[in-house]
């Protein structure tokens, strides 16, 4: 066992001299020295980023090859410690680990998404290539819309929750990269808020903004959309579904195709409106839904936008009602624009099992909150302190509930609507105009999201708005 991690000692090493070390690397990993000279100049020089091109030209392939290499990393740190402590084990931790930090970088811009390194997806960001490899390989294709880069921190809140919850999910990435080629395209900049607070602290969030996965025939049809985030075994069924009507769908006549896609919706229409149905008869004990409210003539703002997505909403929320007046309210009573907050959270409880994060999710998210695990691990049990983490896996996971069950009822129900007319082929792009304007409240003619509206008085010049001249 010593001889092992003296071995991976030098493996760290070897990493350390890039390309020249092929052959030793070779002999160091053990059964995997097939990785490319662009990956091993690639993890020895972060400064060369010509680099990560060449291995995005790879594709999927060279993800791989990192991924294979990242877990072989974590498998030998995992066994140096079970040895007993010394300096030298010591040393070879740290050599292993601070070549995981690089490599963990090199696979998420090779793969084109945060937190790649977690969920080993390659994402294309051009359609045309997506759609010649889904040709190639006969896979469809799930392409994501956003605001901001999904490579990026701040990308739209609610595809921050995808990379986490979804993407992290060890079932989910598996049938993604199984059966699916990914593409994902940003529809616009986010919109990102810095408060200062006058004294060295800053927080910084994004306002609005939504995402949505379409699905995609390899040559690029339509064929269902996933409007916002889903909790994962929810999301895990949906793209099984997709995939089974893509596949059906792939080999159709353009006629026999549309008719085909038609029938699918309208039949999901009409069974999401009883199962809708039945939700609420179940909650009617919570509260009554003949007096419900919606947002009237203002609906288009960027409160409603907001509160289309739950988790986003608990993140952002709160700056956005601070800087928008609310709109006028007006009663309705079609279950289509329910709006009332307690029979949503209580059909929201009917489904709390399909937003339940699988252990790779709780890892990443405790990961990213380090504070919370740590003051985790001062509790000695539950009774005395509760582990901050526990609290905050669980209010993700009722909000994410939340999201599923309105994301569901209102906005895919209304896609499956649209898509019911077998004449209604559009492209995706079409579709997505459509999508941002009529469903997420968010329409590509307002440049400002809502946020600025000329009919708002703020008492600052020019309304608050100012353009970057440079």
């Amino acid at each position: 066992m010593r001889g092992n991690w003296i071995r991976w000692a030098i493996l760290a090493v070897m990493l350390a001299f890039g390309a020249t070390a092929g052959a030793r690397l070779s002999l160091a990993c053990g059964g995997y020295g097939g990785l490319t000279v662009e990956v091993l100049r690639a993890l020895a020089d972060d400064s060369d980023k010509t680099l990560v091109g060449k291995l995005r030209e790879q594709g999927p392939e060279a993800l791989e090859q990192l991924m294979r290499l990242r877990g072989l990393m974590q498998r030998q740190v995992a066994e140096l410690y079970k040895q007993p402590d010394s300096p030298e084990r010591t040393t070879a931790i740290g050599q292993i680990e601070r070549r995981q930090a690089r490599l963990n970088e090199l696979i998420d811009q090779v793969g084109m998404q945060r937190h790649c390194s977690r969920s080993g997806l390659y994402w294309y960001t051009d359609l045309e290539q997506a759609k010649a490899a889904a040709r190639q390989c006969g896979k469809p294709i799930l392409s994501l819309r956003m605001l901001g880069n999904l490579n990026e921190d701040f990308s739209c809140a609610n595809s921050r929750f995808f990379r986490t919850t979804l993407y992290a999910n060890d079932e989910i990435s598996k049938s993604l990269r199984e059966n699916y080629v990914l593409h994902w395209k940003s529809v616009r900049p986010v919109p990102r808020v810095t408060i200062d607070f006058g004294d060295g602290r800053k927080l910084e969030r994004t306002l609005t903004g939504n995402s949505i996965h379409y699905i995609l025939t390899p040559d690029g049809d339509v064929v269902d959309a996933l409007p916002g985030l889903f909790g994962p075994k929810a999301f895990l069924q949906k793209i099984g579904e997709g995939v089974s009507l893509a596949r059906r769908v792939a080999t159709m006549s353009p006629e026999e195709r549309a008719l085909a896609l038609a029938a699918y919706h309208g039949e999901r229409f009409r069974a999401l409106g009883e199962a809708f149905a039945s939700d609420v008869e179940k909650t009617k004990s919570v509260a009554a839904v003949a007096s419900v409210h919606v947002p009237g003539p203002l609906v288009q703002t960027a409160v409603a936008a907001n509160k289309i997505a739950a988790p986003k909403g608990r993140v952002e929320r709160p700056l956005v009602e601070a800087a928008v007046p609310l709109a006028a309210r007006q009663p309705v009573t079609s279950p289509d624009e329910l709006q009332d907050e307690a029979v949503w959270t209580a059909i929201a409880a009917l489904h709390a099992g399909e937003a339940e994060l699988d252990q790779a999710s709780r890892d990443l998210i405790r990961s990213e909150n380090p504070q919370a695990a740590a003051a985790g691990r001062l509790a000695i049990t539950k009774r005395v302190v509760e582990d901050p983490m526990l609290r905050l896996v669980r209010t993700l996971q009722q909000t994410i509930a939340l999201d599923t069950v309105r994301n569901e009822y209102q906005l895919h129900r209304r896609i499956h609507q649209w898509l019911a007319d077998a004449g209604y082929r559009p492209e995706v792009d079409v579709l997505n105009e459509r999508v941002y304007a009529e469903l997420f409240l968010t329409p590509s003619s307002d440049p400002w999201l809502g946020l600025a509206g000329a009919d708002v008085y703020t008492a600052l010049p020019n309304g608050g708005v100012a353009k970057n001249t440079r």
